[in-house]
């Protein structure tokens, strides 16, 4: 077995047992934490398939905005702080874990580039990203194009059942209002005088 067959086993299982935290801890900020170790594990399996665009992306994507998300959503919730202080001390192990074995994660990718068991393929000529835009750009131009149709199409479909006329919404017609005239909004009345004795 090889160090690069090695290490890919070591970021599936470990990518695995973090996924199935996310979804069988009770705390929301630890399923938060575990979520991050899920996503740095996968970066890591996108660098050893030499995917060096897609495993950046997924950290400053996923790790830097929807995980910032995710724990404003987490902390916008009615959570009881004063509960939270209590047991700080409680969430030290499971940051440590996840900050240990994201730091094992980036020293073994590190340590399997520079030692290099096997020979490397080929690399494309320039960059990474510049070899994903020409696949994507020229390649695969009319799938790309089909899919960002398909997707223009889903974001029209949701603004107009979103949109749609109801029963109940109140709304003004401009044309009416420039056609009012006085004769139709005022109306005046002959009161008789109060007589007073």
């Amino acid at each position: 077995m090889t160090f690069a067959t090695a290490t890919f086993y070591v970021f599936a299982a470990i990518l695995v047992f973090a996924a199935l935290r996310v979804i069988t801890t009770r705390n929301p900020v630890h399923a938060a934490l575990w979520l991050v170790l899920c996503f740095f594990t996968a970066a890591g399996i996108w660098l050893l398939l030499r995917a060096e665009f897609l495993a950046i992306a997924l950290v400053l994507v996923y790790v830097g905005a929807v995980m910032v998300l995710f724990l404003f959503v987490v902390m916008m919730l009615d959570v009881n702080f004063d509960s939270l202080r209590k047991n700080f001390r409680s969430y030290v192990p499971v940051g440590a874990t996840v900050g240990v074995l994201v730091l094992i994660e980036m020293a073994l990718v590190v340590f399997g580039s520079s030692v290099g068991g096997e020979v490397a393929p080929p690399a494309p000529e320039g960059s990474n990203t510049r070899a994903l835009g020409r696949l994507i750009y020229v390649d695969y131009v009319y799938p790309f194009e089909i899919a960002a149709v398909v997707l223009l199409v889903a974001i029209i479909a949701a603004i107009a059942l979103t949109h749609r006329t109801r029963r109940e919404t109140k709304h003004q017609d401009p044309a009416l209002q420039v056609r009012a005239r006085r004769k139709d909004r005022v109306r005046l009345l002959d009161l008789p005088v109060e007589k007073k004795e």
